[in-house]
């Protein structure tokens, strides 16, 4: 049977799911709220990479800042890429301004910045704002 470890967003604790299952709404076995909601997550220095290195899912990781035009303009998009790929891969999202450790360990220079990892190894990145369609072909 072929499982994936997930990260809970809400506790940290890492969760064992079949991969049949990863359609089915899946709750954390520690804290019992929804795992793969098909929304964003927010990550930070303190977070990311017990988060990233823990989960085989692929993550996509979208480095913004609220003050940047264009991240605030992609948004909306990486929200719908998040929604059609609720089981496939997980999207989460870097303050910049607050999680500088991060973002100088992926040597982020503009944003938005989108990176795709495998285990915490990074496998691709784009810079821009991309539409949804774009999000979602990068994180497969």
């Amino acid at each position: 049977m072929d499982t994936h470890h997930t990260v809970c967003a809400h506790c940290g604790a890492t969760n064992r799911l079949p991969a049949e299952r990863l359609g089915d709404q899946p709750d954390c076995g520690r804290c019992h709220q929804p795992l793969l909601t098909g929304a964003p997550i927010e990550l930070d220095d303190r977070s990311f990479d017990a988060f990233v290195q823990k989960s085989t899912l692929p993550v996509l990781v979208d480095f913004w800042a609220p003050w940047c035009g264009p991240c605030r303009q992609m948004a909306p998009q990486f929200d719908a890429a998040a929604r059609q790929l609720r089981g496939q891969a997980l999207l989460v999202k870097v303050n910049s301004d607050d999680s500088p450790e991060t973002s100088a360990k992926f040597g982020i220079r503009s944003i938005p910045t989108l990176v795709r990892l495998q285990g915490g190894v990074e496998q691709r990145r784009q810079s821009g704002a991309l539409p949804a369609a774009q999000i979602v072909a990068l994180a497969r």
